[in-house]
């Protein structure tokens, strides 16, 4: 049961960091934030609520682990690296390919609420 505390403390500290200074993790923490009661709108099942609040907390989780990428290189060096810049940049990009889902997902879930369609 520590370790759960633990985790948990740990957890708490680093959304705390996030929030107070990462721009985008704050941006994410906003959408989701309006994605909630809106998703309620837009969705035609509980299934399909849980798939659009999954895509963007799916988002924030490639968020942090972008960041935490980016922290550790940043601790290793500051100087340019090869390896390093391409660290960073697959962060980035996975970054990039999780918006594409959530827009994706948000989208097909739009297209079928106004339709009365399912794709």
């Amino acid at each position: 049961m520590g370790r759960l505390i633990s985790a948990f403390r740990n957890s708490v500290r680093a959304f705390g960091r996030l929030i107070r200074s990462e721009k985008a993790f704050q941006q994410e923490v906003i959408l989701l934030l309006v994605a909630i009661p809106v998703g309620w709108f837009v969705a035609t099942s509980w299934s399909g609520y849980a798939l659009l609040i999954g895509a963007i907390l799916m988002l924030m989780m490639v968020e942090v682990l972008n960041t935490g990428i980016e922290a550790a290189c940043n601790a290793v060096s500051r100087e340019f690296h090869v390896d390093i810049q391409l660290a960073k940049d697959c962060g980035s990009l996975a970054v990039l390919i999780s918006i594409i889902l959530v827009a994706g997902i948000w989208l097909i879930a739009l297209f079928e609420r106004l339709t009365g369609t399912q794709i």
